[in-house]
């Protein structure tokens, strides 16, 4: 096994490129492409999103089914063939809704997040169910070596959208990190550690970042309502030596690294803004263009001393939060090893028409690398 293919999901067309990298990564090739329909007959799934390399294969999660409701889940690709094998689940019992996956492998488990199935999430943020708390608030157990459920823990309706996991990357450790977007009480975002307890796991909100008020006329239709600007925190990563967590902020445009030693008294150790729905911050590079989008995907060298993110989340649901539209932009950030961000004034690549969104850097990095023992 070698690092030398991607595997790249369509959330919108449910097709699967494979894109080899050698000999040249600067000229990848598509070797493979399976159709929606393929995965539709061998696993029963639509909307492919996150992948894990893991025990058995190739992991994705898929959003949900081929009709674009539920259930989502997880099925798995032949690492040599990339064929699908077929879904991964032996007994899903009360699990639904879908969106991100990971495991504990040292304690043969398995966790699972939810957002929305294709129907729910493909057009934007729909306000009837989001006030409803429709959207994904749980987080799942499973069995990983007999592929069955085993427990469901509640953040509660009104935490919507439970997205971004991050466990430990030390395998004998049982915690990690879950991102949840907005909050209904007040439009705040937080971060819950999840931690084993008595043969049981549990949850509980280890950071709050509250919203900003704002002047509705500077807000998007969807917010002006409220006068303020939510965090929307839509990724979250771990440094592979379980220290320091990084979160986005992508509606008030803050990008924040935390000292996670302590995983259930974090404390924020550097900050920094690039965009935002309201503040537009600009970069170092050109500090008097104001920026659209704001810090989203984030992705860290395996040393933790490089941090990248890009700005675009996911085309129908810029338009709603960023209607002047999205102009993409990915920046670098140098993360001090006792703590502490610095923006590099350098590196500011932008992609004009085309819309940046997940990194993976060569030779291995924090999320591909999804376990590390101490």
């Amino acid at each position: 096994m070698e690092r030398r293919y991607l595997i790249v999901p369509g959330i919108r067309s449910s097709r699967i490129h494979v894109i080899d990298t050698k000999p040249d990564p600067r000229k990848p090739k598509i070797v493979k492409v399976i159709e929606p329909e393929t995965l539709a007959q061998r696993a029963g799934y639509r909307s492919p999103h996150t992948v894990h390399c893991g025990p058995e294969g190739i992991f994705l999660s898929a959003l949900g089914s081929p009709g674009g409701d539920g259930p989502g889940g997880v099925f798995v690709l032949d690492p040599d063939s990339f064929e699908i094998l077929g879904k991964w689940e032996l007994d899903r019992g009360p699990q639904f809704l879908a969106y991100d996956f990971w495991w504990h492998l040292g304690h043969d488990t398995m966790i699972t997040s939810e957002w929305g199935t294709p129907n729910m999430v493909q057009t934007g943020v729909n306000p009837e169910i989001l006030l409803e708390g429709g959207y994904g608030h749980m987080l799942h157990l499973w069995d990983l070596r007999r592929r069955r459920h085993i427990q469901t823990v509640d953040l509660g309706a009104e935490n919507q959208m439970v997205l971004e996991l991050r466990p430990a990357h030390d395998p004998d450790r049982a915690y990690g990190f879950v991102g949840v977007v907005v909050s209904l009480k007040d439009l705040s975002a937080s971060i819950w550690a999840w931690h084993r307890s008595n043969g049981k796991w549990e949850v509980q909100k280890v950071i709050e970042i509250p919203a900003e008020p704002a002047d509705p006329d500077k807000l998007p239709p969807l917010l002006k309502g409220f006068k303020a600007v939510p965090p929307l925190v839509t990724d979250i990563n771990l440094s592979l030596d379980d220290r320091f967590l990084y979160v986005s902020c992508w509606g008030t445009g803050e990008f924040q690294q935390y000292d996670v030693s302590d995983p259930l008294h974090p404390k924020l150790t550097g900050s920094v803004h690039l965009g935002g729905i309201v503040r537009h911050a600009s970069h170092p590079k050109n500090p008097k263009a104001p920026l659209n989008g704001g810090p989203q995907m984030v992705e860290l060298s395996r040393d933790g001393r490089r941090v990248y993110f890009t700005n675009s989340l996911y085309a129908p649901w810029d338009a709603q939060f960023y209607p002047d539209g999205i102009r993409s932009w990915m920046v670098k950030l140098d993360a001090k090893p006792e703590g502490g961000l610095a923006l590099d004034p350098k590196f500011f690549l932008e992609f004009e028409r085309l819309r940046g969104h997940q990194v993976r850097l060569e030779g291995g990095d924090a999320s591909s690398d999804s376990y590390c023992y101490s």
